[in-house]
């Protein structure tokens, strides 16, 4: 029941419009709300290898983003990810990525893609982006709008690389690329 409510919340999501940031005047960022969610239940359709599985559950975000760091930091405060605590950190460089178990990586720092992956080589990291093309240049997921709606692609083979499961109910609701 608890997984059928989570699709469901996230096939809600995908029939929102994509927003433009707004974090001006008080307003909400809901692009960055909407990101938010999805990175958060995609831990829960990707399963990291058992010594990923204690400890903290870290997400780094490569670079400034500040609407989506308050969104995730929000979420870790009244969430876990399965058992583990969730946390949050924001990262000047491709150095400080240590055992994170997914990256961010904004599209005014997509330059950084390559660094990254060469850090994250040999390690269960998912590398999230958000542009055109890059699930195909070493993402396993890439935020894209599509008809006017957030979207996100889902290349399965990276994933796997880094030693990821990723579960079907997933599949069925990205855009696959290899």
């Amino acid at each position: 029941m608890k997984k059928l409510l989570t699709l469901l919340t996230l096939l809600l999501i995908l029939v929102f419009p994509a927003f433009t940031p707004a974090n001006q005047g008080g307003k909400v960022d809901t692009n960055a709300k909407i990101k938010a969610v999805f990175i958060y239940n995609f831990t829960k359709y990707i399963e990291w290898p058992t010594d990923y599985q204690a400890g903290d559950f870290t997400i780094a975000i490569l670079g400034s983003n500040e609407s989506l760091f308050q969104e995730l930091t929000n979420m870790s405060k009244v969430k876990k990810v399965a058992n583990q605590p969730f946390t949050i950190k924001v990262i000047d460089n491709a150095s400080q990525i240590g055992k994170a178990h997914i990256v961010y990586i904004p599209e005014d720092n997509i330059g950084l893609v390559g660094k990254a992956l060469s850090t994250v080589k040999g390690k269960s990291t998912l590398i999230v982006t958000e542009s055109p093309g890059y699930a195909k240049k070493g993402a396993a997921i890439n935020f894209t709008i599509a008809s006017g709606r957030q979207k996100f692609e889902l290349n399965k083979s990276t994933a796997q690389q880094h030693n990821l499961k990723v579960s079907s109910t997933l599949e069925n609701i990205a855009v696959l690329v290899n």
